[in-house]
């Protein structure tokens, strides 16, 4: 595995590729990073054992919240390190390279979900 400060400073510098404009709007976001998806959060996106599960947000996409939310929880997008790590093996070649990559495209696929894009748009947008 890769040491976690080290994995910690790619999803910071994913976030930091998200463009200024952008950025005030996922303030009452929690970022975390967790070592593997449980089964409740793999059951509840329709991931079978076995599957992996590279990202997950969890909250109200921006489109769909009413103007009078407040006193809820920060929206949470979770990534998870040990499957992103599982996609490329120690003999993977440039696999830092190829994680760097592979964590940027998942933490902008799931703050994408915050701002209300659905799988179908993602795909289109190469974030699928």
């Amino acid at each position: 595995m890769i040491y976690s400060n080290h994995f910690e400073q790619l999803v910071a510098e994913a976030l930091d590729s998200i463009p200024a404009d952008f950025q005030p709007y996922l303030e009452n976001v929690a970022v975390v990073i967790e070592p593997w998806p449980t089964h409740y959060q793999l059951s509840r996106v329709g991931v079978r054992a076995g599957g992996l599960l590279l990202g997950l947000y969890e909250g109200i996409p921006r489109p769909r919240r009413p103007a009078s939310l407040s006193l809820v929880p920060p929206d949470k997008i979770t990534i998870f390190q040990g499957c992103i790590e599982l996609l490329y093996p120690d003999t993977f070649p440039d696999r830092n390279a190829a994680i760097r990559e592979r964590v940027r495209r998942v933490v902008l696929h799931e703050v994408a979900h915050h701002f209300g894009f659905g799988e179908e748009r993602l795909r289109e947008l190469g974030l699928g």
